[in-house]
């Protein structure tokens, strides 16, 4: 693998040090080393902010392309990275260049003066002093977890909140109920800016629509006030006083229409004359969002599976609403044609690994679990058992690429082959040569 060490990569490590907890969900530090920057959160462009368990990142992908479709300068902040740590900040377009991240950081650090800090409050700091420092027409920016408390909600007045779907992910931190959790998401409605909901369960739906309802927050959500579905091979988009006839989302998968809905509802709330629809139809055509059922045809993996014509597909969906969706996106692949479907797995530890076999019951897939290079990986061994546990046929390879060649060797069909559960597991395999790199 090629050494992809950055000139920041120090100046990181050292920042990791200078709060004992990686996620310690609270504002005050933030609110403190933002005042030492002269609140740089106050001096963007507008903002659509984004939160939700699912659906989050692709939705911000879509506003994006929008966004650039009309010909506006858009800066991204999102998380985590899957390769470098400069794709988390994206300024007027482009992805921060080493040297620049590296100049933010280190003055960052210095207004910080060595208080405790998160990695990710420190970093979202840096995120925010940048885009404030470059001219842009709109600012995007991603929740890391949760909302209320999350770092991001230094924000004070969005010109839109996005909610995508709320589920379980994250219960150490956010708790064991959807309530609970729809409450957290919600934290990022101000009061009188708009907020565009996704499709919610009932009880995620009647927490979010009674924050927006006490803060006067005009409200559309998903289901209710605007609706979404493929038609005769194109994306309808059904709003109250409009239709939009849009081409299908370039990202792969069933749900991703619902994201794209989102992100065009979102888009027209900016009430941006440059955001037509078809600049929302030549966004939603051409989003990119890497690691969500992203076919894998460079780098040796995809060559390798290209080479036997078998399809090789990414996805770092990781809990069992994530798992849903990859089931419907990866069914619609093996009901096309009838070959076989393996899944290559590693998830984290503290994920609910049961809920995620669960998710592909029906479909019976080949299960082989992995390795890889994250603290808290599951053991193989616990992998194999749920997916057992589900009815599913599973085994164990000592790293993706043994998987693959295991897979490979199989007699039969080329098989519909997907590597999935971790981001960080997705992380390492794009690692793995720079034409897989994001950009």
């Amino acid at each position: 693998m090629s050494d992809h060490l950055r000139a920041h990569d120090a100046a990181l490590e050292r920042l990791r040090l200078l709060h004992p907890q990686r996620i310690d969900l609270s504002l005050g530090r933030m609110h403190r080393l933002c005042a030492a920057l002269g609140d740089p959160q106050r001096r963007l462009p507008p903002v659509v902010h984004v939160a939700g368990t699912n659906g989050k990142g692709s939705t911000v992908a879509v506003l994006r392309a929008i966004a650039e479709a009309a010909g506006l300068r858009v800066h991204v902040f999102t998380s985590p990275h899957l390769v470098r740590f400069a794709e988390r900040i994206r300024l007027a377009g482009t992805l921060i260049t080493d040297a620049h991240l590296a100049e933010v950081l280190e003055r960052v650090e210095q207004a910080n003066a060595g208080e405790a800090i998160t990695f990710f409050e420190i970093t979202t700091a840096a995120a925010l002093q940048a885009f404030s420092e470059v001219e842009a027409d709109l600012c995007l920016l991603e929740v890391g977890l949760g909302g209320s408390l999350d770092a991001t909600n230094v924000l004070e007045r969005p010109a839109v909140s996005v909610i995508a779907p709320v589920d379980h992910d994250h219960r150490e931190f956010l708790g064991d109920t959807i309530a609970g959790i729809a409450g957290e998401k919600a934290g990022i409605i101000k009061r009188g800016a708009p907020v565009v909901v996704g499709r919610q369960s009932e009880e995620a739906f009647a927490v979010i629509e009674a924050r927006a309802r006490a803060l006067g927050a005009p409200l559309l959500a998903m289901g209710v006030d605007f609706d979404a579905w493929p038609e005769r091979g194109r994306l309808v988009v059904q709003l109250e006083d409009r239709l939009l006839d849009l081409p299908l989302p370039s990202l792969a998968g069933p749900h991703q229409i619902d994201n794209a809905a989102l992100a065009a509802v979102a888009a027209l709330q900016l009430r941006e004359a440059r955001i037509d629809e078809v600049a929302i139809g030549r966004g939603v055509a051409t989003a990119v969002w890497p690691a969500r059922m992203q076919r894998l045809t460079k780098g040796p993996l995809g060559e390798r599976a290209q080479a036997v014509g078998a399809d090789l597909w990414l996805d770092g969906g990781h809990n069992p609403h994530a798992a849903l969706a990859l089931a419907r996106a990866v069914g619609d692949l093996a009901a096309r044609d009838g070959r076989p479907i393996v899944l290559i797995c590693g998830l984290l530890a503290n994920k609910d690994v049961d809920g995620f076999f669960a998710a592909f019951t029906d479909l019976r897939p080949r299960i082989l679990a992995v390795p890889f290079e994250a603290d808290a990986a599951s053991p193989p061994e616990r992998l194999v058992t749920a997916a057992a546990a589900a009815g599913l046929e599973a085994g164990q390879a000592r790293g993706v690429l043994a998987a693959l060649e295991t897979v490979l060797a199989g007699d039969g069909p080329p098989p519909h082959i997907v590597i999935c559960g971790s981001l960080y597991l997705a992380g390492e395999v794009l690692a793995m040569s720079e034409s897989t790199w994001p950009t």
